[in-house]
Formats: structure tokens, C-alpha cells, sequence
């Protein structure tokens, strides 16, 4: 009769992993203190009071990882759930989705200018992800931007260029005025230009934009702010090896009405920098 309520027991604990309880159970040969943790196949997670739901089997995928440890099933310790039955990882949750998408994906990817690779590099370490934290510890410029592209390292030239126009003000040459930068033109071999501005590159104007073996003076950035530019040529590895600038006058000289100033439609004004990767 013993035995029957062991079976009956066992049976039990079997239904209640299946509704997604934590269940213990002691394994023949091991200590009291030996305990199985059984989880859903779909898994709620409170990391650092940010919630997220994954596949029990992209916590598993690898196994010596701290997280493959830990939703194995067996621990000497059960993994901690909060108040609301979510399981806890006292880590940082904004940085943890970073984890996640290199157990999905297998691969780091990284957003454009991420400025806090040395903080995930220690939350890489301390969920012992060894390839992950060998490909944060690759210097910036050769970490890998899209795997279609070939070319990642290499020497070359991009040239990045821009117009706009400025007014003079009351003093004339002595005060003048930056009024507008109306767009970021991109010059230089297109895997080159694609690798360092990636998404914010806009490919419109170019009408052989499906090759990639070739050089365009046709690009241009989706956004105006040349500081963002220059940053991320910097990342990719590239110096500013020349610049230069000119200003024209142009449009219709005609005399202004009282408090108007159309100065800004008769000057502008255009530059252009040099960016060199050896």
C-alpha cells in the first residue's frame, strides 16, 4: 500500500509541472537537498522589474550558460518568483532583451550607436556567455554589422558632404547666421556606406541600388545631424583626412519689405569632408 501512495504522489507532482507550478522531487541516490524544478514550455520572467516571455527552450539553448543551468530543471536552488508567480533574475532589465536576442538569434545585434557595450559585456559574463561576450570584446569597428555584406574591414573612402544656407545679421559679416542644413549626401563604394550608417543610409535616389560590388555619389542620410554622422564613421574605424567649404550667393536680389529677411534665400553654402579607413 506503501508503494500505490508513492505512485499516487509521483502522479500528482507530474499534473502540477504541467500547469506550470514549480514542482521538487528527490532523485534516487541523491541528497535531501537535491531538488528537480520543473517549468512551462512558455516561461513569464521579472528580470530587474522588467517583465518578459520567452520559450522555455531559448532559456535552454545553451546549456552552460547560467540560464541553461537554471531552467534545466535541476538546481540546488529553485529559481526565485515574485509576487505574481513570475520567475525573478535580479539582473538588468533593459539590457536583458539583449540577452534574449542572442539566444534566439545566435548572433549579436546591436542597435545603431549603442553606447553601453562594456555594461552588457558584464551581464554577458555573468550569464557566462562565452561567444557573446567574445564578440562584444571585438574592437568596434570589426564587430559584425549585417552578415550579407562581405566586405567589413576593409580599407576605403567615404566622402560625406552637405549643404546649407545662412544669413547675415544686423552687423552684417560680422554676425552671420547658420540658418538650415537641408541634407546629408554620402559618396564612396556602397558595402562601405552600408556598413557604417546601416538603417539611416536612404537608398532612394539611387537607381542601381541592388548591386552592392560598386561606388554611388547618390546617397544620402535620412536625418540631418552631421555630429551623428561623424560619430559613427569614428565607430567603423575611419578618420576625417580633408575638408573644405565654399559659400555662393544666389536668387533674385530684390529690396526687402520692413521686417522681412530673405537673406537666407540668396546665401547658402556647401562642404565636404573626407573620411579615410586604412
Amino acid at each position: 500500500m506503501a508503494t500505490n501512495g508513492a505512485a499516487t504522489n509521483s502522479c500528482s507532482s507530474s499534473v502540477s509541472s504541467n500547469s506550470g507550478q514549480t514542482t521538487t522531487e528527490q532523485q534516487p541516490g541523491q541528497g535531501m537537498n537535491s531538488i528537480v524544478q520543473v517549468f512551462p514550455p512558455i516561461v513569464e520572467l521579472n528580470v530587474g522589474g522588467v517583465f518578459y516571455t520567452t520559450a522555455l527552450t531559448t532559456l535552454q539553448r545553451e546549456p552552460d550558460s547560467l540560464l541553461g543551468q537554471m531552467f534545466s530543471g535541476k538546481t540546488k536552488t529553485p529559481v526565485l518568483r515574485d509576487s505574481k508567480g513570475k520567475f525573478f533574475v535580479d539582473r538588468d532589465g533593459v539590457l536583458f532583451r539583449y540577452i534574449l536576442d542572442f539566444l534566439r538569434n545566435q548572433k549579436l545585434v546591436l542597435p545603431e550607436n549603442f553606447s553601453e557595450r562594456e555594461r552588457l559585456k558584464k551581464e554577458a559574463d555573468f550569464f557566462q556567455l562565452q561567444d557573446m561576450i567574445d564578440s562584444l570584446s571585438l574592437p568596434k569597428s570589426l564587430s559584425p554589422v549585417d552578415p550579407a555584406y562581405s566586405v567589413r574591414t576593409s580599407a576605403g573612402t567615404i566622402t560625406v558632404s552637405y549643404r546649407g544656407t545662412f544669413a547675415f545679421g544686423r552687423d552684417g559679416l560680422a554676425d552671420v547666421k547658420f540658418r538650415k542644413l537641408s541634407r546629408i549626401l554620402v559618396c564612396g563604394r556602397v558595402t562601405l556606406c552600408r556598413e557604417v550608417f546601416g538603417e539611416t543610409l536612404n537608398e532612394s535616389r539611387d537607381p542601381d541600388r541592388g548591386a552592392t560590388d560598386r561606388y554611388t555619389a547618390r546617397f544620402f542620410l535620412k536625418h540631418t545631424f552631421l555630429e551623428q554622422a561623424f560619430d559613427m564613421l569614428v565607430l567603423a574605424g575611419y578618420k576625417c583626412c580633408g575638408s573644405c567649404g565654399n559659400s555662393t550667393a544666389g536668387g533674385i536680389m530684390v529690396d526687402k519689405k520692413p521686417g522681412m529677411d530673405n537673406e537666407e534665400d540668396r546665401w547658402n553654402h556647401y562642404n565636404e569632408f573626407v573620411w579615410v579607413r586604412e
